[in-house]
Order: structure tokens, then sequence, then C-alpha cells
């Protein structure tokens, strides 16, 4: 079958390393990555231990079909309690780490404990060892990476690293893997700086096999590439534009959200989009975008590699400025550009690959320095508190800087890494953190597209687009056209793509298949590799089952329905251009519906009877 059916239990603490058997129970109603791990992690932890205490755990985690030839099937998860919100955290990365890890014969880690100074986990296949990791310590993501390459003499050791931002406190640092893929949001890399773990590189050779149905898995893998290839949004938009093509289209929708939200339509959206990033530059006649890129088994390959302008202000004298690393995708670009009000795409792209080599979520560093620019507009924030660092918004020197202060852990750049809600709390204006749950929220104005306020509201883990992408419907018509502005229907839609996403989640697909694929689609790939009987009313369930079972983590952490809101500006501050002129996110005519299709009391508690309905518990 697809499931290892092992598992690897790392005790940091005492140095040991010890396999044991997967629940199959609990993987029969979870799936695998997302809700398994999950499931694992409120198993085993208190809800309300401290994230960065070694009594938190860490678990690296892939998906049953992880590692197969089903498009797409490249991604694994990080699962933990976050410590820029103290809720369930679940962090999603592509490349070609899940997959190398599941070749090796693992369906998940488990970190515990903490290490009594620096180490590194090194998997090869069955084998497995704790090693000393000191020379590491103080080293960059993409110095870890060549330094662990060199070690092992392997260009195909696959490594997942964490940087200095990281080791220096930053409550958003990423685990990144393969140089520029991360799981990138809520702080997962800080929980695994906390055990002093600084890397984990993992060679693996066995290779999947043992499908329950391999002709029919074919089959039904090669029906599933050719919906992707013939979808407008999977077979010619992200190849061509990747996740950018979005900057354009939202700007114009009114729901970008601009100069930390105080604007909802940027002016120099054209400049830093994905239709810019095609363009030879006037300086040296090269297009920022060098290729496209796809990550483990993928056949939409939206990924970008890009260069930056050796002659722009903002590149340093190291050489690997000057080649092709990660590049700008939509989220990123929103947030070092427009939300800083900066227009210049080789800034952005150089503060990009400054996350990417340090191991920064873009989205909340960005946004971060967004909600000090306001500060320092207001006077809350002086040039003495910020070091001499003028933080007026549209000011690329400003923004490279921030980066490289917060990716190296120094000055103001401490303050930073800890995310707007404490900057903003510490300065007097807790107003002008646009998060919820202590999570920087993303690159949709919910006042222009009502469907994410509601998504950003009730997200498990901190303001999220990926846990209920309702833009797909309200924006793009996919799988039904729904209107932006209305907030009719809206609870069903948004309990829907929630439960969906979980699901897919945890099968170890990416959620930007379903841009072409329903689980109908999905379900007879996840039929003809695993054991059991799998069909889309199952896995709509099992999305339920893990939805509620992140509901209950955080509410026994202490999360309650006061959580489950937006900023104030969202909903009292209406947008001042475009068709969302006038209006503000009608959150409180969606949310007690929301509860009701939920299941949940007026306080948004699961009942007993849908605990019941659910098996939750079990």
């Amino acid at each position: 079958m697809a499931w290892t059916e092992k598992i690897l239990r790392v005790n940091l603490t005492q140095g040991t390393v010890t396999p044991e058997p997967l629940n199959m129970d609990w993987a029969m109603q979870y799936l695998g990555q997302r809700g398994l791990a999950s499931k694992y992690l409120a198993a085993e932890i208190d809800p309300k231990c401290d994230p960065l205490s070694a009594d938190n755990k860490l678990i690296m985690t892939t998906g049953p079909l992880t590692g197969t030839s089903a498009s797409t099937a490249g991604r694994y998860s990080v699962v933990t309690k976050g410590p820029l919100t103290g809720a369930i955290a679940c962090s999603n990365s592509g490349g070609f780490l899940g997959a190398e890890l599941k070749n090796a014969g693992w369906d998940m880690i488990i970190f515990e404990g903490r290490a009594k100074s620096p180490v590194y986990l090194y998997v090869e296949n069955e084998t497995a060892e704790i090693r000393p990791a000191d020379a590491l310590w103080g080293r960059t993501v993409w110095e870890t990476d060549a330094m662990l390459h060199r070690k092992h003499q392997d260009p195909l050791l696959r490594i997942a690293t964490i940087g200095r931002a990281a080791e220096k406190g930053c409550l958003y640092a990423a685990i990144v893997n393969d140089l520029h893929r991360a799981a990138g949001r809520s702080g997962v890399g800080a929980v695994m700086a906390s055990k002093n773990l600084k890397a984990v590189a993992v060679r693996g050779t066995r290779g999947v096999g043992n499908l329950k149905d391999p002709a029919r898995f074919l089959q039904s893998t090669a029906a599933a590439k050719k919906l992707l290839a013939e979808s407008g949004v999977t077979g010619k938009g992200l190849p061509t534009f990747g996740t950018q093509v979005l900057m354009n289209v939202i700007n114009e929708v009114g729901a970008l959200p601009t100069r930390n939200g105080s604007a909802v339509q940027f002016d120099g959206a054209r400049d830093i989009s994905g239709e810019a990033m095609r363009e030879p530059r006037k300086t040296d006649h090269r297009p920022n975008l060098t290729t496209n890129a796809g990550c483990f088994a993928c056949t939409i390959a939206c990924g970008r590699i890009s260069t930056v302008d050796r002659g722009h202000f903002t590149i340093s004298n190291k050489p690997e400025y000057w080649g092709a690393s990660g590049g700008l995708e939509y989220e990123a670009a929103w947030a070092l550009g427009t939300d800083t009000g900066v227009s210049d795409l080789d800034a952005l792209t150089y503060a990009n690959f400054l996350c990417n080599e340090d191991g920064m979520d873009p989205i909340s560093f960005g946004a971060t320095v967004a909600a000090a620019m306001e500060l320092y507009q207001i006077g809350a924030l002086t040039k003495t508190d910020t070091g001499g660092l003028e933080l007026n918004f549209g000011s690329a020197e400003a923004l490279v800087r921030a980066a490289e202060l917060t990716a190296k852990g120094e000055g103001f750049g401490l303050e930073l890494g800890l995310g707007s809600k404490r900057l903003c709390a510490k300065y007097g204006h807790p107003e002008f953190s646009m998060t919820v749950k202590g999570q920087e929220f993303p690159a949709y104005d919910p006042r222009g597209i009502q469907g994410m306020g509601l998504t950003y509201a009730t997200s498990n883990r901190g303001a999220c687009h990926l846990r209920s992408y309702t833009v797909s419907s309200e924006i793009l018509g996919l799988p039904v056209k729904t209107d932006p502005l209305a907030t009719e229907g809206k609870a069903e839609l948004v309990k829907t793509f929630q439960d969906v996403t979980a699901a897919v989640d945890s099968i170890g697909l990416c959620v930007f298949s379903t841009f072409a694929w329903s689980l109908a689609d999905i379900a007879p790939q996840l039929d003809a590799a695993c054991k059991g009987e799998w069909n889309a009313a199952r896995l709509l369930e099992a999305g339920e089952r893990i939805w509620n079972l992140e509901r209950e983590f955080n509410n026994a952490a202490g999360f309650t329905k006061k959580d489950d809101t937006l900023p104030e500006r969202m909903l009292k501050e209406p947008a001042g251009t475009g068709p969302a002129k006038g209006k503000v996110n009608n959150l409180a005519a969606m949310l007690p519906e929301y509860y009701k299709l939920r299941g949940w009391t007026e306080e948004g508690v699961p009942t007993a009877a849908t605990r019941r309905r659910l098996g939750l518990g079990a």
C-alpha cells in the first residue's frame, strides 16, 4: 500500500532514534500528513504547552500518495504548536524532501525533547542517526545545504534546514528544503531551532511500492494529469506566470491590501506582476524570470526561478545573488511589495532571496515591515527605535535593510522577527497589526473578497489563504462563480473549501491541483494506491474530521469565539476605491451561520453530536 506503515521517533533529549509502527486505525480516519500528524500531536502534547519548550513536538510528515507518480505528489508537512500564534501549526512544502523521506521508508518523523547542543538528523533508508551540527549552527540555509552535501558526497541528498533567523528567535521562521521550497508559515522553524535541531538530511532509494492496484493507479493518475493539462489555470496560467498571474487580477477587483491594508489597490502592481517578471530589464536586458520549475512528480510547474540585476543597489557582492534561485510568488510579491508600497521588482526579488537563504516566511515578514512603516508614518516608531532605519512606505532601501537585519537577527530586525502583533502592541497601536490569531493575513483584502474574511477569521492556524481558497470561486469562478461582495452562501462555501483542503493536504497532494480536480478525481487515485474503500464522500468526511480535530486542539489551548475575528480596519474602515468601495467585511453576518453548519455551539465548540458523528476522541 502507499503508506510505509513506519514512523521514526527521535528523542533529542536522550539522543535516541526509534522506529515504530504507524497507527493504521488513525491513518484510516485521518489519511496522513496534515491530518494524521495533527492526530499524533493532539494525542501526545498538552495544547497549553509553551511552543518553544522541550514539551512541544515537531512532526515532519508525508501523505499516502507522497512519493508516488500521482501529479503533485511531492508534498510534506511540518506539524507542531506554533510559536507565532500559540495555535496548532501545519506548514506544507513542496520540492523533493517529502518524496525522499517516503522513498527512505518512513511516513513521518516525530521529534521530541531538546538536544543539549546543535544536531542534525541523517536518514539513509532504514538507517537514521543524530549527528553533531556545531559547525552548521550560525550558518544560512544555503551554507548548511552546501556543507552537508560536501560532507556526505551525495548530490541526491535532500535537506531541510533552518537559517539564522530561526536561531535568533524569529517567530515566523521557516524550514527550507531544496534551497527555496519552504514549510513557511506559523514559525515551525523557530520550534526546530528551540530543539537545537539544525537540519534533516534524507536519502531514500527503496521506492514507494506495494500499491493496492498498480495498473488502476496508473490509469487514474494518467486521467487526472490530463485534466490538469487541459485546465486554463493548471495547464497554462500557473506554468506561464506562476501564482504571480494573480497580481493584476486581484488589483483590478479592488482586493489587493496596500500599505498595511490602508488601501485596496496599488498603482505599482503592474511593475511587480508576473507579466513584469517575464519582460527584459532596461539595464541588463534580461528578464527577472529565468524559467519555471516543478516539484517532485508535478506536471504544473508553477515555481519561479529568477535572477536579479547585478548593478542594482540592493545586490551584495555574493555571487549566489547574481545567479538564479527561487523567484517571487504572488504572496511574497504582495507582502514585500504591495503591502509596503515598494514597486521595485529587483528589490523584492533580493528580499525574497534573503527569506529563502535565512528561512523566513515572506508573508509575515513583509506584513510586519508594512505595520512598522505605518507606525513610523504616525511617529509611534522613530529612527531611534529602528536604529536609524527610515521606514517609509515605498522605500526599497528600507525594505532591503529590514530584510537583512531580520535574517541576521540584528538590531531592529530582532523586533521585526517577533511579528506585527507583538510589534504593534509594544508601540501602542495593536490595531495596525493585520493578523488573525497572531498570524499576518495574506494577499486578499476581506473587504473586496468577503469569503476570504470568514476564511481568515476561522482558520485554525491563524490567517491563511491555503485553508480555504474561496478566491477560486469568488474571483476565478472555479468550480462555480460566486459574487465576491456578497455574504450569502459564503459560510457553506468556506466550510466546503476547508474540508476539501484538509483532505488534499493530508493525502500528500498540492492544493493547486484542485483548480482542475474535485475529490471525485482524487479519490480513484487514492483508492487504487491504498487499502480500504475511498470515495469522494469519505474524503470529505475525513477533511471535516481533521478540521474539527484542529479546532478542538485550539480550544484546549485557550482559543475562543473571540479569536474568530478580523482586524478592526477590515470591519470598520470601508474600502476607498474599486468595486468594493464603501464596503467593510461583514463577518458578523457569516460567522453564526458557519458555526451552525459546522455543528458547533454558538461559542464555536463542536457539539457532542458532531464529535460522535466524526468519531473524535477515538
